[in-house]
């Protein structure tokens, strides 16, 4: 009898600590990092994609994502956080594609090569009187 006591008392000992285990509930801190980091080159392992909290978050789900630290933009277009003033795929409105020569300045598709206003990148203006050829300010 002592012996089956014992069995009893183990396996109840046994699903008490599965229990506690299972119904455990981890504690979750609003100003941790929101973004993924990969754990190797090849990145997160399939198990740990199941459960890492940046994986799972969408922008399209929770906005305030694309204003956290860290985050590539303020606005969420396609369930990614981009900023439609610079990003070429999204340029001043989500799915914008500027053309392969073009870059995106200020929410507008512009060619550097050739723009006055932004000649060899954004916002770097020809003086009055000047071209801009091949990314270069010059005179006319």
């Amino acid at each position: 009898m002592n012996t089956s006591l014992s069995k009893i008392l183990i396996t109840l000992i046994i699903l008490l600590a599965l229990a506690i285990n299972l119904s455990a509930i981890p504690i979750e801190d609003d100003d941790e990092d929101l973004f993924p980091t990969p754990g190797s080159l090849r990145g997160p392992s399939r198990f740990l994609a199941q459960y890492s909290r940046g994986l799972l978050l969408k922008c399209n789900k929770n906005p305030r994502l694309c204003r956290a630290k860290g985050s590539p933009g303020p606005d969420c277009c396609n369930k990614k956080c981009v900023n439609v003033k610079s990003d070429k795929q999204n340029c001043g409105l989500c799915g914008k594609k500027c053309k392969h020569q073009e870059i995106c300045c200020k929410g507008k598709c512009v060619n550097v090569m050739a723009d006055k206003k932004h000649c060899g990148g954004c916002n770097n203006r020809c003086k009055k009187g000047n071209s801009c050829m091949h990314g270069m300010c010059s005179y006319a």
